[in-house]
């Protein structure tokens, strides 16, 4: 039985790697408004084979998704995303109907733990399939405190990266709670239990606000640097916000995905754009089957 499962997570491994390639052709190829034919042609699958794993994974099809990347799509979601913003930050709530996303509860370390750097914390970690490829989980009783996509190349680096954040922590390989925590984030509505995901938040006192605004933007919405910045009354502040943004490091749960330049272009991604634009699909095709 482990061969066999052994077997299916090295499958969906190998499709989540076609799509990724199938995403960068997309992106790159918009203007020429490429085929589903000429799309399967690249990752050498048949159309018909091409179209079911990429419904399974990004949720749209093809032709839907690559409507998602033009430039104008993404202008309208802006306008459509910022007075929905200015409403949700005037009235000091969460964003409003957030349809299929998660419901998170924000735990912040104090100053003081700040500096310890994870002093008198226990993180278990471990990684496991998602529909957006591998993610690297960290969390503590207080909840989970790290989120990554590693490349295949790149997960020893991941790892290294959450000791290094927390490095007066102690840390402990579980791959049980890992997968605990992660069918619970990828599970709609939070998980089976309907209760908020808890997750802890470590970083400066404006890279937590800067979070803490991220959780406002509406899933399958987008927002720019500058939208972010003046809604959280720093106008002059795009910068420092957009370094804020690539500081997260709890991803999906903290949605810098949902975050692009204000021209329409989706820009770049700490896990890879291609992932940025799969998980923006997916997020507007479930707004898209809730609103029809």
């Amino acid at each position: 039985m482990p061969y066999i499962c052994d077997m299916e997570t090295n499958e969906r491994h190998r499709d989540y790697q076609r799509i990724e390639r199938a995403l960068a052709y997309l992106d790159a190829n918009r203007a020429d408004q490429p085929s589903l034919e000429d799309v399967a042609d690249q990752v050498g699958l048949s159309p018909f084979h091409f179209q079911r794993i990429f419904r399974d994974w990004v949720g749209i099809s093809p032709k839907r998704f690559l409507q998602y990347l033009t430039v104008e799509h993404a202008r309208r979601c802006l306008t459509e995303t910022r007075s929905v913003l200015e409403t949700t930050f005037e009235a000091g709530l969460s964003s409003p109907g957030r349809l299929h996303d998660l419901m998170v509860a924000v735990d912040a370390v104090t100053p003081g733990e700040y500096k310890r750097r994870g002093e008198g914390l226990t993180i278990r970690w471990g990684s496991g399939e998602t529909p957006f490829g591998d993610a690297l989980i960290g969390a503590t009783e207080r909840g989970v405190c790290w989120l990554a996509f590693p490349d295949d190349d790149g997960r020893s680096d991941a790892v290294e990266d959450l000791r290094e954040s927390f490095c007066n922590a102690e840390f402990r390989e579980d791959q049980a709670t890992a997968a605990l925590w992660r069918d619970r984030i990828f599970t709609p509505q939070g998980g089976c239990d309907g209760e908020p995901l808890p997750v802890l938040l470590s970083g400066t006192n404006f890279q937590l606000k800067v979070w803490e605004a991220l959780l406002k933007v509406p899933s399958g919405g987008l927002c720019s640097y500058q939208d972010l910045a003046a809604l959280m009354g720093r106008p002059t502040a795009t910068r420092a916000v957009a370094s804020a943004v690539a500081a997260n490091h709890i991803a999906y749960l903290i949605p810098c995905h949902r975050v692009i330049r204000s021209m329409g272009a989706f820009g770049q991604y700490r896990w890879g754009a291609a992932r940025k634009q799969a998980i923006v699909g997916w997020e507007q095709a479930q707004r898209l089957d809730a609103i029809g």
